[in-house]
């Protein structure tokens, strides 16, 4: 009795165990080149991180939709252009952006930036 009997002989009108199924292989969107719905709802927008949002209330400094637009679009820019963490310079204050994360890691407004080194940065624009 060396013959093997498989699990379709015993059972040939059951499903095969989960051990012997197998997943349908799936593409990475990456791979196939189509960007996932997170991918592109992530860089449609602008994130704060919680340092920046706590900045932002302590300066008083608030941004309107048209200044978020001008934001995101200064991000594009930068980003077609290999920057990775920005000043950004927007009606005088100044945010230090992470590019990539289309992130804004902390806020200044004017009299904040005086005297203010700004360092860890690769590119700087003035969105007017």
């Amino acid at each position: 009795m060396t013959e093997r009997i498989s699990i379709g002989q015993l059972y040939p009108n059951a499903v095969p165990p989960a051990s012997t199924r197998r997943a349908p292989v799936q593409q990475p969107a990456a791979q196939t080149g189509k960007p996932t719905f997170q991918q592109l709802l992530q860089d449609q927008f602008v994130r704060f991180s919680h340092h920046a949002e706590v900045r932002l209330q302590e300066r008083g400094i608030q941004l309107k939709q048209e200044q978020l637009d001008k934001l995101s679009s200064a991000i594009d820019k930068a980003a077609a252009k290999g920057a990775k963490d920005a000043l950004m310079l927007l009606n005088g204050n100044a945010l230090i952006v992470n590019v990539p994360n289309r992130t804004v890691v902390t806020a200044l407004d004017g009299n904040t930036m005086n005297d203010h080194v700004f360092t860890q940065i690769d590119s700087a624009v003035i969105i007017s």
